[in-house]
């Protein structure tokens, strides 16, 4: 691992080892209306291939460096993980508390159920099966795959099946307002055995895996109005409420809770094409460069089956059911006025743990004050985090994109990152049995870029070293 210089040493006012205090579970304290939107325009031919040399030139280090990055190609040294254990073996050593832990991926990932293994593994990806690994260590771990693309709401919605084998509901009321299917895939078989009996689970969310894991604790918690109105007796148990001691506790790695300027710097380039809607701009951007990746499309499952669109489908098919879709897909809400509407609909539950994690990628000049990449971050997000190091603006619902938001992982700011700017928080305490539920507990910024939480062009010691102490943590706190 590399450290970081002087100059980036001096942004904290110590000088510290970073590949020390990197994957440190927690440490010092520290301080720290969405806007209608116009009618959405058809794309012409014309504007439909400039969007696709806009996407070579801008964000293709973005889409297809992580699908490098995710498969391992240009990076040595993918371990396997360890031996695997029995069920047994792994039952038999569990923690204290024998809850389940539970990661929830990003846009763009996928869990244990998918194909995309047979190419590399979400999590823990160029250091091997990091699931695999902490089973190893006798903890209950289960990787769940959900819509790559698809919104917070219907992500949750498939999160909670796959975890209770059941079908997945969307519910009547949603799927009314976005014109899809009410129910979708059928899973016959818990991820979860007794879930809600004898369990509870921990929840981890990577990057826009965050934004799923809080709605799931939100909605079990407290359920959701419109549609226990619409269904009555039918309605899921997901929306009925009285379940949030089903989740003991919930944790965030760079996840963009107020959303990422990324999306503000995409409009105000799509306009330059005359495109009005960063919608329109990023789904383009990221199919175009899927379309062109290599990366076999029978492997690609899109998971967007309430659209009328099956497990492989060609791309084109996905694009036209996101502009139908009423921006129920995860684009609308990483922009921060989607981000801010969805944060009013999220709310945290008294009895659970909030933790949040996030990395930087920058340098900051004392003497200038500005921001800009280390010479190590990955390559692919160099260009994206040096415009973010930059970029300001007033986005349509008012939220100021400004210096606050320079600190960055390469493509969630620290400032979004931390935590959700309408929640309660603090810094996370060093002694566990201090830390309450109920408020964010922000641990101290860690070094890396975006990647780095699920293990890409890590070292495995470090990312080991790492998911042990958080996951020791969430044995040692409060019950």
């Amino acid at each position: 691992m590399n450290k970081k210089d002087d100059a980036a040493n001096k942004k904290s006012g110590k000088n510290k080892n970073k590949d020390e205090e990197k994957f440190a579970p927690y440490g010092e304290a520290y301080t720290e209306a969405k806007a209608e939107k116009p009618e959405r325009k058809k794309l012409s031919e014309g504007q439909k291939a400039a969007l696709a040399i806009v996407a070579c030139l801008l964000v293709v280090a973005i889409i297809a460096g992580s699908v490098l990055h995710f498969t391992g190609k240009g990076v040595p040294g993918i371990s396997k993980g360890g031996e695997n254990r029995t069920a047994a073996e792994t039952q038999k050593e569990l923690g204290p508390s024998g809850y389940a832990f539970v990661f929830v991926h990003g846009v763009g990932g996928w869990g244990d159920s998918s194909s995309m293994n047979d190419v590399g593994h979400y999590w823990g990806a160029t250091t091997g099966d990091l699931a695999q690994y902490m089973r190893n260590k006798g903890y209950e771990v289960c990787v769940p795959t959900v819509g790559p693309y698809s919104s917070t709401w219907d992500r949750t919605c498939e999160l909670y099946a796959q975890l209770t084998g059941t079908t997945v509901d969307y519910g009547e009321a949603h799927s009314k307002e976005h014109n899809h299917e009410r129910y979708g895939r059928k899973y016959e078989k818990p991820l979860v055995e007794n879930w809600g009996k004898d369990k509870k689970v921990n929840l981890i969310g990577h990057s826009f895996g965050g934004e799923t894991v809080r709605m799931l604790a939100s909605l079990l918690a407290y359920g959701d109005d419109a549609e226990k109105k619409a269904t009555g007796d039918e309605t899921s148990p997901l929306f009925t409420g009285g379940k949030g001691d089903w989740v003991f506790s919930v944790t965030t790695l760079s996840s963009p809770h107020n959303g990422s300027q990324l999306t503000e710097m995409a409009e105000a380039l799509g306009r330059l094409f005359g495109v009005d809607n960063s919608v329109d701009l990023m789904v383009a951007i990221v199919y175009s460069v899927l379309a062109t990746s290599g990366i076999d499309e029978n492997k690609l499952n899109l998971m967007l089956d309430q659209f009328g669109v099956g497990e492989y489908k060609k791309v084109q098919d996905a694009l036209d059911a996101f502009v139908n879709a009423n921006d129920d897909h995860a684009f609308a809400e990483l922009s921060p006025d989607g981000a801010a509407a969805l944060n009013k609909r999220i709310k945290t539950v008294d009895g659970v743990y909030y933790f949040s994690y996030a990395y930087s990628t920058t340098n900051k000049n004392e003497s200038t004050g500005s921001y800009s990449p280390q010479k190590k971050t990955f390559a692919t997000l160099f260009v994206p985090s040096s415009a973010m190091c930059r970029y300001t603006c007033t986005t349509q619902g008012g939220i100021e994109i400004d210096e606050k938001w320079f600190d960055n992982d390469g493509l969630v700011s620290v400032y979004s990152a931390q935590y959700p700017r309408n929640d309660s928080h603090c810094a996370l305490p060093a002694n566990p049995s201090e830390i309450k539920t109920g408020i964010w507990n922000v641990a101290p910024t860690q070094d890396g870029d975006h990647g780095s939480p699920v293990g890409l062009a890590e070292g495995p010691e470090a990312v080991h070293t790492f998911y042990e102490g958080l996951f020791e943590m969430l044995e040692k706190v409060n019950r």
